[in-house]
């Protein structure tokens, strides 16, 4: 199966939602995004503004792929920060954090 283009997907939105801030956005897509990570960073770039509420339903719809969770979890490991500081940071439960690592141990 094949992953939806983002990057088309996103320039449409742009065009559409947000012609003001195209100049600043498209830098953004220039590059192709492989990984949820870079595409939930893109999302959070486009949608800066958003309410409590709409975040909440946002953040239940995020997936991430085994190698944006080997990122975080590295990310963890280098930066020496508990679960409760990676899971603000990345907006992701301390459950699913743990989960992950038990998941996808790092080899040393």
């Amino acid at each position: 199966m094949n992953n939806p283009n983002y990057n088309k997907i996103y320039s449409d939105l742009i065009e559409k939602e947000f012609p003001e801030r195209r100049k600043e956005l498209n830098p953004l897509l220039s590059k192709e995004i492989k990984t949820s990570l870079e595409f939930i960073e893109i999302h959070r770039s486009i949608f800066t503004h958003q309410t409590k509420e709409m975040h909440a339903f946002n953040q239940k719809l995020h997936s991430y792929d085994q190698i944006s969770i080997q990122k975080i979890i590295e990310y963890q490991r280098v930066n020496k920060i508990n679960n409760i500081q990676t899971s603000k940071l990345f907006g992701i439960s301390r459950n699913t954090l743990a989960k992950w690592k038990s998941q996808f141990p790092l080899s040393l």
